[in-house]
């Protein structure tokens, strides 16, 4: 029999790691039929003491796949951490009905955060932007650890593998295999050397008028088409978005099913195509 569950804040993988994992180890796994009555009474009853018990009981995974990214230098505790939040994303968005448990839907949520996490902090530069060139960074990251630099049949081969062009696997190795560099010149540099400093003549662009303006405009544009797209509803369901998602005080599906006389899963259904018909509107 597992250990009981304790809150939530009062686990911290960052305190004492080891005293965490062995804690969160001791966890129930939960069964199908337990997992699925949780899940249900989240997804149509909102109950967070449900959301906890999912959360608790799948902590143990998180652990097993923040250690498999180990090999970046980055603190355990934290990766687990970013893990962490992952799982609690995947739980918020895991639907009962689709016929899957929550592990295999979560597992993408977990590593996404991962991912996020290991791109901040790995370098100041950043190394990847793109959906393919995440991809190669972490590819060739672990394929990295056994060999030395690629030579052109290796590098055509991962370029073929991972479906980018052969250049861009050149680029990706030569930023893993850079050295960081400091921002600001170090406390003993001398004036020959501290003028080449990355502070001295990095430019902000935050600050350029074109800049502002292309980004003052596109928000207002945003605005616009949201705007127009809202109006095109019915009132009904303008008022179950706009209580959703742009009020401050959001409310629940049960509190807008108690005003229109429905259950808390129409207004789920309402909800779902009223946000449809928004996304095609502003698209359009």
């Amino acid at each position: 029999m597992g250990t009981s569950l304790q809150p939530i804040h009062t686990l911290s993988p960052g305190a004492n790691l080891n005293a965490y994992i062995q804690t969160v180890s001791g966890f129930e796994v939960l069964s199908a039929e337990e997992e699925k009555k949780l899940a249900e009474d989240l997804y149509y009853h909102e109950n967070l003491e449900a959301a906890r018990h999912l959360v608790m009981s799948h902590l143990r995974f998180v652990v097993h796949i923040a250690k498999s990214y180990s090999g970046y230098g980055l603190n355990q505790g934290d990766l687990i951490q970013e893990g962490n939040v992952g799982l609690m994303k995947a739980v918020k968005r895991f639907n009962p009905e689709k016929g899957v448990r929550l592990v295999s839907f979560a597992v993408h949520w977990i590593k996404a955060e991962i991912h996020e996490f290991i791109l901040r902090n790995w370098r100041i530069v950043k190394i990847a932007t793109t959906k393919a060139q995440r991809k190669l960074f972490f590819n060739l990251r672990g394929q990295k650890k056994k060999l030395a630099w690629l030579t052109s049949a290796e590098a055509k081969r991962v370029a073929a593998e991972l479906n980018v062009d052969v250049q861009h696997v050149h680029d990706m190795e030569g930023r893993l295999s850079a050295h960081d560099a400091a921002f600001d010149a170090g406390v003993d540099d001398d004036e020959d050397s501290a003028w080449q400093a990355p502070a001295h003549y990095l430019e902000d662009r935050r600050y350029d008028p074109a800049t502002m303006l292309e980004n003052d405009n596109w928000q207002e544009t945003s605005v616009n088409n949201l705007t127009m797209a809202m109006e095109q509803l019915d009132d009904r369901s303008r008022d179950i978005i706009e209580a959703r998602w742009l009020s401050e005080s959001k409310s629940t599906l049960h509190e807008l099913a108690d005003k229109y006389g429905v259950s808390a899963e129409r207004i789920r259904q309402l909800e779902k195509n009223a946000m449809k018909k928004v996304r095609v509107a502003m698209e359009a």
